[in-house]
């Protein structure tokens, strides 16, 4: 058997394109129905967090499984933290000023144009 055989190579696996991302690291985003906004470090293209965490929120409002889902640095009046929000409940931030976040400054190398520049070390 030849090494182009198909026997030989390893199984595909079929996901959805991660080019329908309306957002990129380093984008600064606001919540279209909750009061935060983030700067996005992390993509996943479907749903990826656990059935508890997705069952709690109220059926009315949970958003499909299958589409982007972001990882932020997020901040609200009161407090930073991190979120894990779908694409349908996101838009761009037309604030455009820099986001309160300890972590701000170990993942990105400050904000140029109203988004964060991702430091090489965390690029992929």
């Amino acid at each position: 058997m030849t090494p182009e055989s198909s026997s030989e190579l390893p199984a595909t696996v079929t996901a959805p394109l991660i080019g329908r991302a309306r957002f990129a690291p380093g984008d600064i985003v606001r919540h279209r129905m909750f009061d935060f906004r983030g700067v996005v470090f992390d993509i996943d293209p479907v749903f990826a967090n656990t059935d508890e965490w997705y069952e709690a929120i109220p059926e009315e409002i949970r958003p499909s499984k299958e589409q982007p889902y972001y990882h932020l640095l997020a901040e609200n009046g009161d407090s930073s933290y991190i979120a894990y929000v779908s694409q349908q409940n996101l838009v761009a931030d037309s604030e455009g000023g820099p986001i309160d976040h300890p972590q701000i400054e170990a993942m990105f190398d400050g904000l140029d144009h109203g988004r964060y520049r991702v430091r090489a070390i965390h690029r992929h």
